[in-house]
């Protein structure tokens, strides 16, 4: 018998193909039990619906972060604006002074919040499914704001920029 999601497909030309949507970066933070601040750098955000307010993205099931984002209270996602390139590598990288030298704010939860963001949404971390390699996270938007700005976007695998 075949184990589950055995298939024939290249995941690598997959990965390519998948990479040629378009989509903005995001760093999702939190705080541990313990009160460390946690992030990661998150390109599958996506709006769910409006009323109620919800959000999704998704982590994978070998993130380091996983059980802190499983369970805490809140988590900010910080939407990077086209100057922040920085954030997307240093909170794509498993290194344990993420956030050392930045200014941080504090949002709901005690969620960490990345300065000079293009947006921000402050969740309350409302539900969780099984999504292959990937846990899906739902949060209730609390509250946001936004700043005029440009967005990070990702694209083909590389960093791009609106025109």
């Amino acid at each position: 018998m075949n184990p589950p999601y055995q298939h024939l497909l290249d995941l690598r030309l997959l990965r390519d193909a998948l990479g040629e949507f378009a989509t903005g970066v995001t760093v999702v933070t939190a705080r541990s039990a313990d009160g460390q601040p946690v992030g990661v750098t998150i390109n599958s955000f996506a709006s769910v619906s409006l009323e109620p307010p919800l959000v999704l993205w998704s982590l994978g099931l070998e993130s380091a972060s996983l059980a802190v984002f499983e369970a805490c209270s809140h988590y900010a996602v910080n939407v990077l604006a086209a100057d922040q390139t920085e954030f997307s590598q240093r909170f794509s990288q498993s290194q344990s002074d993420k956030f050392d030298g930045i200014d941080l704010g504090v949002g709901a939860g005690g969620a960490p919040i990345l300065p000079g963001c293009c947006a921000l949404f402050e969740c309350r971390n409302e539900a969780r499914y099984p999504g292959g390699d990937h846990v899906i996270l739902i949060g209730y938007v609390e509250s946001f704001s936004r700043e005029e700005k440009p967005p990070l976007i990702f694209h083909g695998g590389r960093y791009r920029t609106l025109l």
